[in-house]
This record gives structure tokens, sequence and C-alpha cells, in this order.
């Protein structure tokens, strides 16, 4: 089985670093996707996805992005059922990243750009993947703050 999504759009709402209560940091938030293709005289459609991000990504996002920058996320689509406030069942879907880029937009924020990627990264593997297991799964939903 192959469970992998790319997607690259504006964020939605500020990231906002959370820590849940075994000190494991997770942020999540929306990202803005148009799509490829429009009708002729017709405003191109926007899909919304909603992000998590955990440990070392968590920190990276909330620090470095900012509502309105655009990201590239990579990971793996998940989805966890639930009952609505109207005792409905219903499906939440979200993005695992295992993978933040930056796309190349200058920053129009106050937030610090990241350092020199020659510090930040060795030459073989980023420092954001050598901490966070590439496909491992997330703390369990009760450990979600949100």
């Amino acid at each position: 089985m192959f469970n992998n999504c790319t997607m690259m759009g504006r964020i939605v709402n500020d990231p906002e670093l959370k820590i849940t209560p075994n000190g494991i940091g997770v942020c999540s938030f929306r990202i803005a996707v148009e799509r490829r293709y429009h009708a002729k005289n017709e405003e191109r459609k926007t899909d919304f996805f909603n992000v998590v991000a955990w440990r070392k990504l968590a920190e990276f996002v909330s620090k470095y992005f900012a509502k309105g920058r655009m990201i590239l996320v990579g990971g793996e689509l998940q989805t966890r059922s639930y009952t609505d406030k109207n005792g409905n069942p219903a499906t939440w879907y979200e993005i695992i990243a295992d993978r933040l880029e930056f796309t190349g937009e200058r920053a129009k924020t106050e937030r610090s750009e990241p350092p020199a990627v020659s510090e930040t990264q060795p030459e073989n593997k980023p420092e954001t993947q050598q901490e966070v297991p590439p496909f491992g799964e997330p703390p369990d939903a009760d450990d979600y703050p949100f």
C-alpha cells in the first residue's frame, strides 16, 4: 500500500505550536490550493486542506511560516471519524506532514528567515527529517491538544 500526497498552497491561518501532555510539539493549519483547470470566464476554484505537523516539523512551520505564505507540504492523507455537534457521524481529512518546504517566495511578514541551507541541513539529509521518522505514526488521537 502507498499513501503519499504533495500540495503547494497558501497558509490560511497562522500556524500555532501546541504541546501535548506528553511534551510533543504539534502544529495544525490549513492550506488553500488553487485548481489547475478552470473554465473560460470562470473564477479559478480553490480547495482547502488540513495539515498536521509533529515534533521538529511543528517547530519549523510555527517559526518560519505565517498566514498567506506559500508552502510545499508532503505527507500522508489520513481520516478520523467523529460525531459532529448534531450527533451525526462525520469524517475529518488531514495531511500528516513528513516534509515541509519553502517555495522560493519572499517573506512579506516580520518573521525572520531561516539560516542558510548549509547551516541547517547536512549535505545528505535535511535536519527536519533526521528527528522525525519519515512515515511514523503520530501519537494517539488522545494526544492531540485540540
